[in-house]
């Protein structure tokens, strides 16, 4: 093989020996050159030469080159009836031929001759995981019934039986009616009496498959499936080559029970296996018991919780005693120290608490103190799923306690679970008030610690509820509750939002109060003009209308406010302001009825705050049966299928007894098997990372670096992390300082920068170049590590790469992923044009623009416009003052790249910038022949304007 292979792995060699990315790519192409020059004349090339040629073009294709030639010695090797040329034309085929291509039909006739025309069980299996991966409509529908006759095929063995199964598999993902599915059901039900456990694996992953899409065309496959647990179960008739740590064939057996799930009044059918399934359901949970094998303990733990859940599928219809046997089991899974195990309870409890049964709910509720230690737990997968439990085991007993307590870890939680945990006690919030009130409290305490995570469906739900309750003191207490709120300057913008409708709705009820008459309110709205989005300050516009039309004395103040606004460069503001200015003129009694209190909103049957957390949930087709019961039903109530009345067809006679054979566990569709899914590994250490209130000055910090060549990117208690750098053209050197700011020393120091397509980069340490990965061991209290990193631009790019460091200390491991500030403009050399030239090019590049308002909340003025200029200067752009007034500033730059034009040239971008004031508002307009250099240049300018 070595021999044949010389020419083959010659050319890796070179490849792997190649000193840059463009040394690499002339060697492919030259290597493509010649390969098209031998196919030009086919006919004279040998066997080998034809492999050696198509391996070479798999190869090149498989590092990402684009290969759109030999299409036709593919196919020719494919219909050879040398199993070597077949192998290689199969997996050329596999990888070079897609779905569409015109090609694909000449190949049509050689696999579907491999597969009923031929008896090499290799050529088949070939020709079948060749269709799968493929997948072609055209194929599909020409070669889906050959692959159902290789499938039941009395001739056929079990490792073709086995592909032939996943392939049909595959195929009907694709065309869900390709198969009559009441007549085939018959051929599931012999493939199941089959003795070979391989070929049981992939008939239950097809059988789930099509069972997926028409369960009831399949019921009559459930004798089988628990005829076949029985004997795995209870029997553990099972041969060494399927026993998995002294456990029978674990993924077959978690096939079956996902099959079962599939008919949830299955157990309540009075069917005469009913008695078995539940023996064998039995036997699984009182069995289980954890292992010191680690595979073993996984193998048993998946079967058990796959258990559970058809437990929990058969819903009310289900037997109680297993339900209560499964709850106690829950119980002590959620008190383990191992993440996996308890990962899987809490997901498993939280699906068991939708039941019905009242036993079930008390006996959650006592679990509630060991699910709230869980949502401190160090892993955040645990964490939302004891979220999940607690967010399902809450009624009208508890729901204060659950609430109170969720928005007490809500202070300590980190970003990633912040937003869920928001929306989910705001549902709570509302369906368990105690009282209205209380539901406003609530939702204003979320607003103050987690503003940022309440989205707008939250706010708009109180507006809703306060509104339409108009009886007793609700809105007065309200009115008076968002005027304390927002007399606090620091009030969240989400707040100012409510107050600013509220007051405007129903201020009048307190303006009698000392303190908080008409005017005051104004006051406390109109402080926070300046601090919040365009959105809010359209309510507030529609509040200060509606208070000129109640307080007299507000009318010469607001006015102004309006006539200020109506050439705002913000259309909605603009539009609102104007509206609201002739409103004012036509009379008090046109004003009195537009601006009346709003009417009562419509209610909506379901909460919108309910349909966003069902949103949450992904839809899959037949992984998840949880997921279709959603889809079914809008809630976690049972589906509404069946398995019918009438007894189910037994099967012609009892299987024969389960006997492998010797052949190993061919592929089987990992993609529903069941294993327990992977999470992290006991937290021995507290993770520190970047915290919330960090990030405004790390953003501040990477704009400043933008326009600077040196500075701090990052500090905090323990690392400082520092950069200077110069450039000049297309090259720039930085040099990244991470200083250790602690008392304490820092052990498995790493610093990672990925690599970028858009940069060429080098990266070296006082040991000498280190790679990606910079590996630096301990570093010592109050010392600093310093790497230096080479970079030359080679395309346009609008993101910025990323540096990852890590490290631990005695108790706690702390990760920190920051960006770079080596942007668009750091390649940027200024260029001074006159106005002609400006405008010329300006009106070329018309419609190649990115443009972006910018609100600073700092009114414009010449110092101001001053600080724009030397800004533009900082970020290497010419000023063109021939072209600019008072109120904007214009520039020219060139962006610089290492790229190469045909010509040998290095290849560079004119860019154009223009900066124009209105207000407290930037206008920035970026234009340039490139659209990723245009959105690059915006955005650079549009952050560095918020720093000035």
């Amino acid at each position: 093989m070595s021999t044949q292979a010389r020419g083959l792995q010659n050319f890796i060699s070179d490849l792997r020996n190649a000193k840059s990315k463009t040394d690499e790519a002339n060697r492919v192409a030259k290597e493509l050159a010649n390969i098209r020059a031998k196919f030009t004349n086919s006919q004279s090339l040998s066997s080998y030469q034809k492999k050696k040629y198509v391996w070479k073009l798999v190869y090149i294709f498989m590092l990402g080159y684009d290969v759109n030639f030999g299409h036709a010695e593919v196919v020719s090797l494919v219909g050879s009836p040398k199993y070597s040329e077949k192998q290689v034309g199969y997996v050329a085929m596999s990888l070079l031929l897609k779905a569409g291509d015109s090609m694909m039909n000449l190949v049509i006739n050689s696999i579907r001759n491999d597969l009923v025309g031929s008896y090499d069980d290799a050529a088949t299996s070939l020709a079948l995981v060749s269709i799968a991966n493929v997948s072609g409509i055209e194929l599909m529908n020409a070669l889906h019934v050959e692959v159902q006759r290789v499938l039941v095929s009395p001739n056929a063995t079990p490792a073709v039986r086995k592909k032939a199964a996943l392939c049909l598999l595959r195929l009907i993902r694709q065309l869900p009616d390709s198969i009559a599915s009441k007549e085939f059901a018959e051929h599931i039900a012999n493939l199941l009496q089959d003795r070979h456990l391989g070929v049981l694996t992939s008939t239950m992953s097809l059988l789930i498959g099509m069972a997926s899409k028409h369960e009831m065309e399949y019921q009559t496959m459930i004798p089988y499936a628990i005829h076949i647990l029985s004997s795995l179960v209870l029997k553990r008739a099972c041969g060494a080559d399927y026993l998995y740590y002294r456990t029978p064939s674990p993924w077959l057996q978690i096939k079956l029970l996902r099959f079962l799930q599939y008919y949830p009044n299955l157990m309540s059918s009075g069917q005469t296996y009913v008695p078995t399934l539940k023996q064998i359901l039995a036997r699984i949970l009182n069995d289980t018991d954890v292992s010191d094998s680690i595979n073993k303990s996984n193998a048993d733990h998946a079967i058990l919780f796959e258990a559970i859940s058809t437990i929990v599928v058969f819903g009310d219809n289900g037997d109680v005693d297993l339900q209560n046997a499964a709850m106690r089991l829950l119980g002590k899974f959620i008190s383990v120290r191992e993440p996996n195990i308890r990962y899987l309870g809490l997901m498993t409890m939280s699906r068991l608490a939708t039941l019905h049964n009242a036993s079930n709910k008390e006996q959650i509720k006592t679990y509630q103190s060991t699910v709230v230690i869980s949502l401190k737990d160090a892993d955040i997968s645990v964490r939302r799923r004891a979220l999940d439990l607690l967010f399902v085991m809450c009624d009208g007993s508890n729901a204060e306690s659950i609430v109170d307590e969720l928005i007490t870890y809500l202070v300590a939680a980190d970003a990633g679970i912040r937003e869920q945990m928001v929306l989910k006690i705001a549902v709570l919030a509302e369906k368990y008030a105690l009282s209205k009130k209380w539901y406003v409290d609530t939702i204003l305490k979320l607003i103050s610690i987690s503003g940022d995570q309440v989205s707008d469906s939250i706010w708009h739900r109180v507006i809703v509820i306060v509104t339409n309750n108009p009886e007793g003191d609700l809105q007065q207490y309200v009115a008076q509750t968002m005027f304390d709120v927002c007399s606090s300057k620091t009030a969240h913008p989400k707040a100012v939002a409510v107050g600013s409708y509220v007051l405007g709705e129903f201020g009048f009820l307190i303006a009698e109060e000392a303190g908080k008459s008409g005017e005051v309110q104004f006051k406390v709205l109109q402080q926070h003009w300046a601090v919040v989005d365009s959105a809010t300050q359209g309510i507030m516009l529609t509040a200060f209308a509606k208070m000129s039309n109640l307080y007299a004395e507000l009318q010469p103040i607001i006015a102004p406010i309006f006539l200020k606004l109506k050439t705002s460069v913000d259309i909605e503001l603009q539009q609102r302001s104007n509206e609201y200015r002739i409103l004012a003129g036509l009379g008090p009694d046109v004003m009195e009825d537009i601006l009346r209190e709003m009417p009562a909103f419509d209610t909506e049957k379901v909460s919108t705050l309910e349909i966003a957390l069902e949103q949450e949930h992904t839809e899959t087709h037949d992984k998840n049966i949880f997921s279709k019961k959603k889809q079914e039903n809008g809630e976690g109530a049972s589906p509404t299928r069946m398995v019918g009345n009438h007894a189910a067809n037994p099967p012609p006679g009892p299987p024969p007894a389960l006997e492998p054979e010797p052949d190993l566990l061919g592929g089987f569709d990992d993609e529903i098997s069941v294993v327990v899914p992977p999470a992290a590994p006991p937290a021995q250490k507290a993770a520190v990372g970047i915290s919330e209130d960090q990030i405004p000055g790390m953003r501040s910090s990477f704009a400043k670096l933008c326009s600077s060549a040196q500075g701090v990117l990052f500090q905090n208690a323990y690392v400082q992390v520092g950069l200077k750098s110069e450039y000049r053209g297309s090259q720039g050197r930085l040099q990244l300082f991470v200083g250790n700011m602690s008392g304490t020393p820092f052990n498995n120091l790493k610093i990672h920068i990925p690599e970028v397509p858009y940069l060429r980069t080098a990266i070296s340490d006082e040991s000498g170049p280190t790679g990606a990965l910079t590996s630096a061991g301990t570093l010592d209290a109050n010392q600093q590590k310093r790497l230096m990193i080479m970079a030359e631009a080679i395309a346009p790019y609008a993101d910025v790469p990323e540096v990852k460091i890590s490290f631990e200390t005695d108790t706690e491991t702390h990760t920190y992923p920051l960006r770079l500030p080596i942007v668009t403009t750091k390649f940027t050399e200024l260029l001074t044009v006159n106005k002609e030239a400006f405008m010329g090019r300006w009106t070329q590049l018309a419609g190649k623009e990115s443009q972006e308002i910018v609100a600073t909340g700092v009114p414009g003025s010449p110092e101001r416009m001053q600080k724009v200029a030397s800004l533009l200067t900082s970020l290497n752009f010419g000023r063109c003052p021939e072209v600019d007034n008072a109120t904007s500033v214009s520039g020219c730059g060139t962006y610089k790249t290492g790229a190469k034009d045909p010509s040998g040239k290095n290849i560079s971008v004119g860019m154009l910038v223009r900066i124009e004031a209105n207000a407290d508002k930037f206008r920035v307009t970026a234009r340039t022949l490139h659209p990723t250099v245009s959105a690059s240049v915006k955005t650079i300018f549009c952050a560095a304007l918020k720093e000035i």
